[in-house]
């Protein structure tokens, strides 16, 4: 058996219906009865889960198996091969005494004892259909509806679905009735189609939300019985939010990926907000299916060096419009953002690649670009890279004055941005002022080569950049009376230097670094300027620094 046959990643549902990355690792049955995962990195353990005959198993998309082993705690397995996935599906079946062949266990939830009869009863009958016909959708609505609380229906009603092909019949049904404007039949298929999804079956939303039927569900969905007039969203997801390629994606697998999973992401978002906890448990599948979606785009496009040197080709052009900057920019930012779903190793090694192909100095260009969208998104993709690396950008600045002036440095660019931010809030200044300070912090350095990078890397920032830190205080003393006003919106700009300055002498102080503190007159500068400020604000703040 090969080592990735096992190979899994597992995953935990936070309060936020989110999933967490927990780790990599390989997973295997243990006497008694029990699922151990043993981490890839450096073997310890993961998870140790018992098989409980009791508990729902699901199984999805060939390669997840999910469950829940207490009251909103959900765990999951993701297989990186199909094989490995069967098999350890068919060892919790073995336990609970199940057929290999269903997608759950048991019920999640909690049935009657005449429920539980009924299913006994109904279970060796297959449940049938009636016509896919007009005159029949109120018969399959009163259907659908019915079988939500049973597991053993739903299961049965998935499988009747997929067996027939009934669900591009019903969407083809539902284009014919658009057609003729029939509107009680649109608004039963709508109750129709939000029923399926109800169904909570992996298989069923690989057919609804293939690319031949994922804009029809999305088109019945549109009729909604509480509405006076039907919503458009067909129309924005085909003209208003049209996904442009900035590079053409050669990889058609990929390219649909992408598309499935906006529109996905969308049906949950816009179109199904869950109205009570319980719809936000049938609706998990669709949750689980967005996310992995996710996992598979950033994987895919990492592996495609090619498409992403050719993004950053253009996106360092000079010849390269404003237009088409900003939409790679925004690209980049989404990327970033879908990079959150990968667990932490991969999520380094991502960045780096990143950092390889030219993100940083890429990003350099974007700052000093006068579009306020722009430098917007390429401030959130700074924030993501000194959040997932801090010791990579690290590296890049302290390389940068090789080949470059001060004024143009990186850092330098940031500490600009954050000066001259022209949000009323400061909402920027505040931001860039928290990466200004991770960047700084000891704490973020690494450990026994440290003391080499925190004093070099503080050396660095007092020779490079503390000039441009404090040109705000020491360019305010000869102007100070009869610039009343802007001086006091430079000040608390400003507040925010003076803060991180002092925090960086105290760390200066931690390495024995006494000849290169701040000067004294930055100090009487800032007392003067809060002489004039209204209310003393800044003394206030320079207190909280001291502290």
């Amino acid at each position: 058996m090969s080592d990735t046959r096992r190979r899994v990643k597992v995953y935990t549902l936070n309060e936020e219906r989110q999933w967490e990355d927990r780790g990599t690792g390989h997973v295997c049955c243990s006497e008694p009865d029990s699922l151990t995962v043993t981490g890839e990195a450096d073997g310890s353990l993961l998870l140790e889960s018992k098989i409980n005959p009791d508990t729902a198993y699901q199984k999805q998309q060939d390669t997840l198996i999910v469950w829940s082993e207490a009251e909103n705690y959900d765990l999951a397995l993701s297989f990186q091969e199909k094989a490995g996935c069967d098999e350890i599906w068919e060892k919790i079946c073995q336990v609970q005494g199940k057929d290999p062949s269903v997608e759950i266990t048991q019920d999640p939830g909690d049935e009657s004892e005449e429920e539980r009869l009924e299913d006994m009863l109904e279970s060796g009958h297959p449940l049938e259909l009636p016509p896919c016909e007009p005159g029949c959708l109120e018969e399959l609505e009163e259907l659908v509806m019915s079988v939500l609380p049973s597991p053993v229906r739903r299961e049965k009603l998935a499988l009747a679905l997929l067996s027939s092909g009934y669900i591009r019949k019903l969407l083809q049904l539902f284009r014919t009735i658009e057609e003729e404007g029939d509107r009680r039949g649109l608004q039963q298929l709508h109750q129709i189609v939000r029923g399926l999804l109800l169904l909570n079956k992996a298989t069923l939303l690989e057919v609804m939300f293939s690319d031949d039927c994922i804009m029809d569900v999305v088109g019945c969905l549109e009729y909604e019985p509480a509405l006076l007039q039907p919503k458009s969203h067909r129309q924005f997801l085909t003209e208003t939010a049209r996904f442009r390629e900035v590079i053409p994606i050669r990889d058609s697998e990929l390219r649909q990926k992408i598309h499935q999973t906006y529109r996905v992401q969308y049906i949950q978002d816009i179109i199904l907000p869950t109205h009570s906890v319980l719809e936000d448990n049938f609706l998990s599948t669709l949750s689980s299916f967005i996310f992995f979606n996710k996992v598979e785009i950033v994987s895919m496009l990492q592996e495609d060096e090619k498409f992403l040197t050719e993004v950053f080709a253009q996106l360092t052009d000079e010849a390269t419009e404003d237009s088409k900057r900003r939409e790679l920019v925004n690209f980049f930012k989404e990327f970033c953002a879908f990079s959150q779903t990968l667990q932490p190793q991969n999520r380094d090694a991502f960045f780096k690649t990143l950092a390889n192909l030219g993100i940083l100095p890429a990003l350099e260009i974007v700052m000093g670009m006068e579009d306020e969208q722009v430098k917007s998104a390429a401030m959130d993709i700074f924030s993501y890279l000194v959040e997932f690396s801090p010791s990579v950008v690290r590296e890049f600045i302290m390389q940068e004055p090789q080949q470059a002036d001060d004024d143009v440095l990186l850092i330098n660019v940031v500490i600009k941005q954050m000066i001259c931010d022209s949000d009323p809030e400061l909402g920027g200044a505040v931001q860039l002022m928290g990466l200004l300070r991770t960047l700084m912090d000891p704490e973020n350095m690494l450990a026994p080569a440290s003391k080499a990078e925190k004093s070099e890397f503080l050396s660095f920032f007092y020779k490079y950049c503390m000039h441009v830190l404090t040109a705000p205080l020491l360019s305010t003393d000869n102007t100070l009376v009869c610039l009343y006003e802007d001086i006091y919106f430079i000040c608390v700009t400003c507040l925010f230097d003076l803060g991180f300055v002092l925090k960086c002498q105290f760390s200066f102080v931690i390495f024995h670094f006494h000849k290169e503190t701040c000067n004294n007159s930055l100090i009487k500068r800032h007392l003067l300027i809060c002489y004039f400020q209204p209310n003393n604000v800044g003394c206030l703040t320079l207190g909280a620094s001291l502290v």
